[in-house]
């Protein structure tokens, strides 16, 4: 230290090379709401038109899903099969590489090829995806003229590529999708009467619809080259096509039902408030600037809508990164008001301008530093980032305040300012060492941390570790140095304002000496109170509601819709415009997007889908939540379907697609055992208060028929069972017949029965199947119509079939009190057969609270080992931990009190309480272990630490305090989440701080006396 005394040039340049080092880093920071958590995730799809859930999960699920399972490091896989589709989703340990695991992938599905239905349009399709990343924009066209094909051509071909070249962006997918197609709906009656069968009409169609290679002329000038057009591109070219000749006159396909152009999936739609939409997400790759990106796409924007049509409007309905700014922008504030506040407590206490600028200095070299660090290592301002800094603010000013305070004392001795600086940081250069490092110690265990819990804490401990071991450095170098150039005594008379203040001081120094002198003549009584709070502090960690991530008010909320089971696409539709309807009317609620149909996340065509953008906060009353809480009883009261509205979390965790932010899965091979019990175990999480928006998966009462083909009588007629299934198809089952190759896409041509004779069950009597003679048949003749109920939809988990019960939680209500009566009534209820655990975010949330109570004993282990080592001794860190249980106790007391749950944040702030607290017991013990080594006895050590000691600790303890104030409050956008954390330190820093100042000097007498002993013991057997 004194070398950093001595030459001052090289201590200013060392300094401003760090300056330098932390405005550069800061400058190549990217923006960012939370760490970048990027989950190994693998999406697979395979599609099967018109096959039924069952063959689907049976043909095309299960070959594939035996083959993946041989794939290493695979954490959980599930799947969902529904009417024509299968979606599997293969979520990786998070140390799995994607881009290997990928490969993996595509060679299972090569390998599963030959065991999938030779009569798939297309083999199985993979797509790496990150269930943690939302879309960062969303932006929606509308016109009240277009056609909805025309405007998804603009869409697909022109936006979306357009977008997906712009630097950071991942991909762009587009919702409510409305490709065109031709599709062909024909008349059973009109066939009949013809004498024509479905399969002529699938061979007609396909003849006709060709774009072969037709050579070239080679001439011996020149070569030409030749062009058929055997290419149809409209309805209106596939009208006249001639199926058939019957009397001598052609039957065209337009003589056989009609022929329209139209879209590839009809029964999906999707809605910009009140007006047909199609809506495109963008989604930003891993480690990119949000705010950037956004701002990118944003400026390609005027240049998409100059080319659209004059009636196209192109809106952005979702801007994600305007809450990120906000958040961040807030957390700035935040950060420079803590700045100011810490530095208002170092005049107050000093009430010299040069004595306050010279611990000042400390923040920012240590913050701007940082800034280096994290550039270095890749990681972005966030809200953690930023929430780190924030809360160092109060703790890296310990060091230059303890380093000022022991010099300006050796200063008042009458020493010269250089001799003050010398001996004043000689003598409390171990104490900040001892604390620098014990203090980012505490950290250390986060960084082992696995799962989503370590993923997105480690970033905030690296940031905190940083920026304490700088301040540490900081304080060790720049401070002394500045203190002998800078730092003069005071003779001179003071002001009103300084007296003042010195009174309040002297006469809290005597209070607390004599009140400290009760407690040394009574301390059993103290340690009886140590033993009372320690049990207090377990009983509060069994009573304190857990929590795991706390939700914010991001100004956007999602939600999902369910009819009855078979509910058509119209009646559907018309459901969901009644709720827009009463979203509309919400004052609360700015615009919102909505859709129906099967496709995406959704699995069923009874499903919808909402994205609400509100007001901004100022401009409305109610807040994210509270805005849920009011649409869910509006909501509920639309008869015909339920609705779904969820304030989405920060971060997303598990990749199936629920109506609930919590899931609760349930496995078995005893398929009916499974179908049985999961109702009403359902039936009794509705009934359970602590629960909202109850919902499953299962759905196994989606009406059908089932044709039962009479094999002998079919045999007997030349008529195969794939025959029947070939027809069944054909007429029922939207079947591509055909594709149009244009010049910069591909489209299909569509094969169906008109929608008047597809309505009901007698639909399937009117159609001939083909024979092998030639003839056909009355598919009545040899089958027969059953109605019945069958699924909907089939689920796997881990190979095995699933049911998976997802909700909400209730007004006020913990997520642990939620997970408490979800296995109370799975115990009571479920047989033993069926095999249950929790999936998603409540799965995070039971791994995070086993480590939760292990971390904080290693963190303690940590610094147990770092004390004892700098003290060479094993009881001492004993006595300078004495304080903790206080410390817990207070920010327990403090989170019940505000009726906070202990979350993750929490969580941290309770390992920063273990930090903050023995740093001034190390300044108390540091200063006694002292004067016992000059001869003095234990206890007038101690007392004589208190005293001299007291005042930097009040400084360090108001410094800290006031510097996680405006966290505690929950000031600026996304305050919810960071609030818990601000109330944990603040409410244990008072409550310790009050105890820890008569119980640490308790603690040191009895186990100085206890240390003495065992060396004489020592000394006796030696």
């Amino acid at each position: 230290m004194s070398l950093f005394i001595r030459r001052p040039v090289m201590t200013t340049l060392v300094m401003l090379a760090i300056l330098g080092a932390g405005v550069l880093g800061y400058r190549q920071l990217p923006v960012s709401d939370l760490p970048n958590v990027d989950f190994p995730t693998i999406s697979v799809s395979a599609g099967l038109p018109g096959a039924s859930p069952e063959t689907m999960a049976s043909a095309v699920a299960t070959p594939l899903e035996k083959q993946f399972s041989t794939i290493a490091g695979i954490d959980n896989m599930t799947s969902t099969s529904s009417l024509g589709s299968t979606t599997i989703t293969i979520q990786f340990s998070l140390e799995r590489d994607i881009d290997a695991a990928a490969q993996d992938v595509q060679a299972a599905i090569a390998a599963v090829q030959r065991q999938l239905p030779s009569d798939m349009p297309a083999p199985p399709s993979y797509q790496k995806v990150n269930p943690a990343d939302s879309p960062i924009l969303m932006i929606n066209i509308t016109s009240p003229t277009l056609p909805l094909s025309v405007l998804d051509e603009y869409a697909q071909t022109m936006i979306a590529r357009r977008i997906s070249m712009v630097s950071g962006v991942a991909q762009v997918q587009v919702y409510g999708s409305q490709k065109y197609a031709v599709r062909v709906q024909l008349d059973p009656q009109a066939l009949a009467s013809r004498g024509i069968g479905l399969d002529e009409v699938v061979q007609s169609i396909q003849a006709n619809n060709v774009n072969l290679p037709t050579g070239t002329l080679w001439g011996p000038d020149r070569a030409t080259t030749v062009r058929a057009t055997g290419q149809l591109e409209t309805a209106a070219e596939f009208r006249p096509i001639v199926v058939a000749y019957r009397d001598g006159a052609p039957v065209r396909l337009q003589d056989l039902g009609r022929v329209i152009d139209s879209v590839q999936n009809d029964r999906t739609a999707s809605w910009f408030v009140d007006q047909r939409a199609i809506m495109l997400a963008v989604q930003r790759q891993p480690g990119t600037n949000t705010d950037e990106v956004s701002r990118a796409v944003q400026a390609l924007l005027p240049d998409l809508r100059s080319q659209l049509p004059a009636s196209a409007t192109l809106n952005v309905m979702i801007d994600r990164a305007q809450p990120i700014r906000e958040s961040v922008h807030d957390v700035k504030f935040t950060l420079l008001l803590t700045l100011c506040l810490v530095v208002l407590v170092i005049f107050l206490f000093l009430r010299n301008l040069s004595a306050t600028v010279i611990p000042s200095l400390a923040l920012p070299m240590s913050l701007v530093g940082t800034f280096g660090v994290m550039a270095l290592l890749g990681h972005s301002l966030d809200n953690l980032s930023l929430m780190a800094l924030t809360l160092s603010v109060g703790f890296v000013v310990d060091d230059a305040i303890v380093m000022l305070e022991n010099i300006y004392r050796h200063l008042e001795m009458g020493k010269k300012p250089y001799q003050a600086a010398v001996d004043g940081a000689r003598e409390v250069g171990f104490t900040i060492v001892s604390m620098t490092l014990s203090l980012a110690a505490v950290f250390i265990p986060i960084l082992f941390m696995g799962g989503i819990m370590g993923r997105l804490f480690r970033e905030f401990a690296v940031v905190i570790m940083t920026a304490i071991l700088v301040s540490g450095f900081v304080s060790l170098t720049l401070t002394p140095m500045m203190c002998s150039r800078f730092l003069k005594p005071q003779h001179m008379k003071h002001n009103r304002f300084y007296d003042g203040i010195e009174r309040v001081w002297v006469d809290g120094l005597a209070l607390y000496e004599r009140t400290l002198g009760t407690a040394m003549r009574h301390k059993r009584a103290t340690l009886l109170l140590s033993l009372a709070v320690f049990a207090g502090t377990l009983v509060l960690f069994r009573v304190v509601p857990k929590g795991f991530i706390p939700s914010t008010d991001t100004g956007f909320l999602t939600g999902t819709t369910e009819g009855a089971e078979g509910l058509s696409y119209e009646a559907m539709s018309a459901h969901q415009q009644t709720v827009a309807a009463v979203l509309a009317q919400d004052p609360n609620v700015d615009v919102f997007m909505s859709s129906v149909g099967a496709g995406g996340p959704t699995a069923s065509g009874n499903q919808g889908r909402f994205f609400l953008r509100l007001k901004p906060r100022a401009e409305r009353e109610l807040s994210a939540d509270e805005v849920v809480n009011s649409l869910r009883g509006k909501l509920a009261a639309i008869p015909g379907i339920r609705a779904f509205v969820t304030n989405p979390p920060a971060i997303n965790i598990g990749a199936r697609f629920a109506s609930g932010l919590y899931q609760f899965t349930m496995q078995s091979a005893d398929l009916e055992a499974l179908y049985a019990a999961a109702p009403a175990f359902e039936a009794g999480l509705r009934r359970e208060p602590k629960l909202r928006d109850v919902n499953s998966d299962l759905r196994v009462s989606n009406p059908e028929i089932d044709v039962v083909i009479d094999r002998d009588r079919a045999a007997s007629l030349g008529v195969t069972p794939r025959a029947i299934e070939e027809t069944l198809y054909s007429a029922f089952g939207t079947r591509q017949v055909s594709t149009i190759l244009a010049p910069n896409n591909q489209y299909y041509v569509l094969m169906e029965l008109l929608p008047e004779r597809q309505r009901d069950a007698a639909a399937v009597g009117r159609l001939y199947v083909r024979a092998a003679g030639g003839a056909l048949v009355p598919l009545s003749a040899i089958a027969q119509v059953v109605p019945g109920v069958g699924p909907l939809t089939v689920n796997h988990s881990g190979q095995l079939p699933s049911v998976t019960v997802s909700f909400n939680l209730g007004e006020g209500v913990a997520l642990s009190e939620a997970v408490a009566a979800v296995n109370r009534l799975a115990r009571e209820t479920l047989p033993s057969s069926i095999v249950t655990n929790f999936a998603g975010t409540a799965q995070a949330f039971k791994a995070s609270q086993a480590g939760m109570t292990s971390m904080l004993i290693i963190a303690i282990l940590v610094i147990y080992l770092i004390l004892g080592i700098l003290y060479e001794s094993f009881v001492h860190p004993i006595t300078i931990l004495t304080g903790l249980p206080f410390a817990l106790f207070g920010a327990l007391l403090t989170l019940l009190v505000f009726k906070a749950d202990l979350s993750l944040y929490s969580f941290v702030g309770l390992i920063m309480l273990i930090g903050v607290v023995k740093k001034n017991a190390i300044m108390m013990i540091d200063f006694a272990l002292d004067e016992k080594r000059r001869g003095a006895a234990a206890e007038a050590a101690i007392v004589k630490a208190c005293s001299i000691r007291f005042r930097p600790i009040m400084m360090t303890t108001i410094a800290a305090l006031v510097g996680t104030l405006p966290i505690a409050l929950g000031m600026g956008a996304g305050a919810e989440a960071r609030r818990p954390l601000g109330l944990c330190v603040v409410g244990g820093l008072l409550f310790s701080q009050l105890i820890t100042l008569y119980v640490t000097p308790v603690f040191f007498t009895y186990l100085d006396r206890f240390q003495e002993r065992l060396g004489r013991r020592r000394q006796g057997r030696a």
